[in-house]
């Protein structure tokens, strides 16, 4: 965990962080992505789970594609849809497009993913603390949806580089806490 002034506020820290992470020499965001995969797929929670949650990896976040290819799991992939996510079924040879903000997502007839089916959540952060507190890139998305009936009791495993793991974040009323996070050095 490295120290970075927690007296900036979520905008800087954000600014900081994501220039940080896509200064990252490919090789080193390569091992590190290699890393923290592992950590996951050795975690007691992704274990348990059935229907995963997760993510394509966008303005170098952790890759864990791989992931994807674990077809004992059934994965679950955003689409933004006006200011929500809409969770659709994805295995590796279904289409991707390329969505809001220029990411990756379903095809939207995907099959949609009830919430019900929901085991775990991994959910990608610019950066993230030691009481599971979640920066985001700032849209609300996550908040949002982890904030809505049904959706705030499903288990979340925040997703971050170690550089990114910090001591304390700035905390806004409407920001929950993840149960876990996980970085290439552990959790």
């Amino acid at each position: 965990m490295e120290i970075i002034n927690s007296q900036f506020s979520k905008k800087e820290l954000r600014r900081v962080l994501l220039q940080k992470r896509q200064s990252m020499p490919l090789l080193e965001w390569r091992e590190k992505s290699d890393r923290l995969t592992t950590n996951i797929e050795n975690s007691v929670i992704f274990n348990q789970a059935n229907t995963i949650l997760s993510f394509f990896s966008f303005r170098q976040e952790p890759d864990i594609s791989s992931l994807y290819t674990n077809t004992n799991k059934r994965w679950g992939f955003p689409r933004c849809v006006d200011k929500s996510l809409v969770w659709h079924f994805w295995q590796p040879n279904d289409t991707i497009n390329i969505g809001a903000y220029g990411i990756k997502e379903p095809h939207y007839e995907a099959p949609i993913i009830e919430i019900e089916e929901v085991d775990l959540i991994l959910v990608p952060c610019v950066g993230c603390d030691v009481q599971g507190y979640r920066l985001g890139y700032g849209g609300g998305y996550y908040d949002r949806l982890l904030n809505s009936p049904g959706w705030d009791r499903k288990l979340t495993m925040g997703v971050v580089f170690d550089f990114a793991y910090l001591s304390q974040l700035p905390v806004d009323s409407w920001d929950k806490p993840l149960e876990t996070v996980i970085t290439e050095n552990g959790d």
